[in-house]
């Protein structure tokens, strides 16, 4: 089995990518792009976060071990929802 620390690297790098494919969604939005291709890039970020919980998950892990990945993650998390809300409040003006 992974250690701890090896699972939340994995987490983690698919949280920064789901990270990405968000602000990816932003920018097309705010450049009027197509709907489909907008909900393609949606579906690809709601995917990497779905993986991402589904390894923590898996892996079993209750908690992370240490203050340093809490931390991190914590960051990461508030980031991304900060996107999700800012691509709501968008599309709520519209």
């Amino acid at each position: 089995m992974e250690t701890n620390e090896v699972v939340l690297d994995g987490v983690v790098k698919r949280l920064r990518r789901a990270q990405g494919q968000i602000g990816g969604v932003i920018r097309m939005i705010e450049e009027g792009r197509d709907c489909a291709d907008v909900l393609t890039q949606l579906a690809a970020a709601s995917r990497a976060l779905d993986r991402a919980g589904f390894k923590l998950v898996a892996s079993g892990l209750r908690a992370p071990t240490s203050t340093r990945w809490s931390s991190r993650i914590g960051r990461v998390a508030q980031q991304l929802s900060s996107s999700a809300d800012r691509v709501s409040e968008r599309s709520a003006a519209e």
